[in-house]
């Protein structure tokens, strides 16, 4: 399935992706309606987890530089979907770039160049967890910026992307839309568990009274950044475990080069004779981290 096809616009101007098969051996998607089962996620994970193990030695063989870039509303899933994509990789070729509120120094800098300083070098995958779209954002929509820095982004955003992708850089833009009751229901469950208490921020709990002036702020942000050399690409994120899948197999069939990679299976070395000189401490002379399962049986 070509590109062209794996992209659709909705009525508002959004991109969204539909899911090809690029020879993964992982299905299509269920219809909409549907919520994947636990068995049929991790049976596809698995199959697409192993994909993105190739594509990494892809990147790495050939020197690629690629930038990921998830972006979406509060509790919208973007961390479960990048640690999703991540897990099975090896983590000296990639990077998470987390990025907390500029400090004072940065905030006299030009307003991309806190971003600059992540960017991959030959061989490396960049992965930013929120981005420079924050001022088209929160910071616009909560007043973190002025009126002139807000247009001053969508002006500059799209010049800013098209001289890293004439770099040679790889940038992919996700988008994972979630509605406004499964928002709800996540900051309900959120509020109501100590264990992910944290994950709710006195900023999450504002941006749920405005919803519709983040709703206009991104709208505007796609008119304005959704452009030829790096288009967004929407996720539709209600269930969580089929955006994890959505994600990775789109992300793949932008790349169907990197199946040319086959990564040849190492060859262990024969141990050398054992050294007579070499005696063991004994095995109480070093601190042992108690085993409290000791007892564990299987069928408990």
């Amino acid at each position: 399935m070509s590109k062209s096809k794996d992209k659709k616009k909705h009525k508002s101007g959004e991109s969204t992706v539909v899911m090809p098969m690029n020879g993964t051996g992982a299905k299509d998607t269920l219809p909409a309606a549907e919520k994947l089962s636990r068995k049929f996620y991790d049976k596809e994970l698995d199959k697409l987890q192993f994909e993105m193990v190739r594509l990494q030695y892809w990147v790495k063989e050939t020197g690629q530089r690629l930038v990921l870039i998830f972006e979406g509303r509060d509790a919208a899933g973007k961390g479960g979907t990048i640690k999703s994509l991540v897990e099975p990789l090896n983590p000296r070729g990639v990077r998470l770039i987390a990025l907390g509120k500029p400090s004072d120094v940065e905030r006299t800098q030009w307003y991309f160049q806190r971003y600059v300083n992540y960017l991959p070098a030959a061989g490396e995958i960049v992965i930013f967890d929120r981005s420079w779209y924050n001022r088209a954002g929160v910071e616009h929509v909560m007043g973190f910026c002025t009126d002139e820095e807000y247009r001053d982004f969508l002006k500059s955003c799209p010049a800013f992307e098209r001289l890293l992708v004439s770099s040679g850089i790889k940038l992919i833009k996700f988008w994972l839309s979630v509605s406004d009751d499964e928002q709800e229901r996540r900051f309900q469950d959120r509020a109501g568990n100590p264990a992910k208490l944290w994950k709710l921020s006195p900023m999450d709990l504002v941006s749920r009274e405005r919803w519709v002036d983040y709703s206009k702020a991104k709208d505007r942000m796609m008119k304005y950044t959704d452009i030829t050399e790096a288009p967004w690409a929407q996720i539709e994120a209600n269930d969580k475990r089929r955006a994890h899948l959505n994600c990775i197999h789109y992300l793949l069939s932008l790349f169907p080069e990197y199946t040319s990679i086959v990564p040849k299976p190492a060859k262990l070395n024969k141990r050398p004779p054992e050294d007579e000189g070499y005696i063991r401490p004994p095995h109480d002379a070093h601190y042992i981290v108690p085993d409290r399962y000791a007892d564990y049986r299987r069928d408990e």
